[in-house]
């Protein structure tokens, strides 16, 4: 049987957050929100499509940098709210240049880049 995409629970806005997760190690990447059909583009093409909320439109990680994620698995929480996709990210995944985007610790003292530019 097929996979229906309308039976995920998105919010209001008809949208689930995706989250990227390096296949090969682990490394939590990216959160980015997909809508059904750029999540049914990344199943029929194999290259993560997102939905942009600030441009209105499909993004397509990679198509301006290069920097591409092709899909290797993805799996739904128990909740069917969010969306885990197991890529192999070429390049950086942050749009700051960054492998990932998670790269600011923080604790009661402060924040600290874990992973500044050179």
């Amino acid at each position: 049987m097929p996979f229906d995409p309308t039976t995920l629970k998105y919010n209001e806005a008809g949208l689930i957050p995706a989250i990227a997760q390096d296949h090969a190690t682990g490394e939590v990447l990216m959160m980015a929100w997909m809508n059904a059909e750029s999540l049914m583009r990344t199943l029929e093409t194999g290259q993560v499509t997102y939905w942009s909320r600030s441009r209105q439109e499909f993004w397509a990680k990679g198509a301006t940098s290069g920097h591409v994620q092709t899909l290797k698995e993805i799996r739904l929480d128990c909740d069917r709210d969010c969306l885990l996709m197991q890529v192999d990210q070429i390049g950086a995944a942050c749009h700051t240049g960054r492998r990932s985007c998670f790269f600011t610790g923080f604790d009661v003292e402060g924040e600290t880049d874990l992973d500044p530019l050179d």
